[in-house]
């Protein structure tokens, strides 16, 4: 792995200094993995979701090997990740280890954590969480086959990854999201956009050159995924988990 470089905000501040001048998720994945992997970090997730209901999730990035990504996608482990169910009660980062060392992981839980040791040989994790309003929080987790983290790398790793995670939420709504968001596709993400704009139906339609009950179509079925009673809620949490900006 070589020599690990000394954690330090100058450090910081030059990776948010070269994030910020990046304008493609891809090229924001590779720095932060380069920036990692001194520390024993190979791969990562970032992204939001709403504790009260985990269908509302939306992956800004996902640097999983495409196996690892097809079944934690395809099998609902978002569910019983216990790394989401962590997050109901630890709002400051926290690593694998101290999850285990402070006994709040259960055996089921410990079972879904040996599968990702088992798939990647990981063995330890970083998870800094970001607070949103209500139930909605936004996260980075990082996996590694080295355990344990210093305090010193611990921080400065939940710090780039803030700073990555709010980088990326700015850009995701334009540059396109690693997975479709809580399930919408493209078309239903921009009638949602010009209805947070103010659109009818009908301007919706000769906007996008489609007609009007496929316009209202779109709208009612992104209500129906983002579980929402209004169009005016719908947006909200779309909003929330950065889906549209307005």
């Amino acid at each position: 792995m070589g020599e690990i470089p000394q954690p330090s905000l100058t450090a910081a501040f030059e990776f948010s200094r070269t994030l910020s001048r990046l304008d493609a998720t891809s090229a924001c994945a590779d720095l932060f993995r380069e920036a990692i992997a001194p520390y024993g970090f190979d791969t990562f997730a970032s992204g939001e979701l709403d504790l009260a209901d985990r269908e509302r999730n939306v992956f800004y990035l996902i640097d999983w090997p495409d196996a690892w990504r097809r079944f934690y996608i395809a099998s609902g482990l978002i569910e019983r990740d216990p790394l989401v169910h962590a997050l109901a009660t630890h709002s400051e980062p926290f690593t694998w280890s101290e999850l285990r060392a402070d006994g709040s992981v259960s055996a089921a839980d410990a079972k879904t954590m040996d599968s990702a040791r088992a798939f990647g040989g990981w063995v330890e994790g970083l998870v800094v969480p970001v607070s949103r309003s209500g139930r909605k929080v936004g996260l980075v987790s990082l996996v590694g086959r080295n355990r344990g983290v210093a305090p010193d790398a611990k921080a400065f790793l939940s710090l780039i990854s803030l700073v990555l995670h709010e980088h990326v939420r700015g850009l995701v709504s334009r540059k396109g999201f690693a997975a479709p968001p809580a399930g919408l596709t493209p078309r239903e993400i921009e009638c949602l956009t010009l209805v947070a704009g103010g659109k009818s139906d009908r301007e919706i339609s000769q906007a996008l050159s489609i007609a009007a009950a496929t316009a209202h179509e779109h709208i009612e079925n992104a209500k129906r995924k983002l579980k929402a009673d209004s169009r005016a809620e719908t947006v909200a949490v779309a909003v929330s988990l950065g889906i549209i900006e307005i």
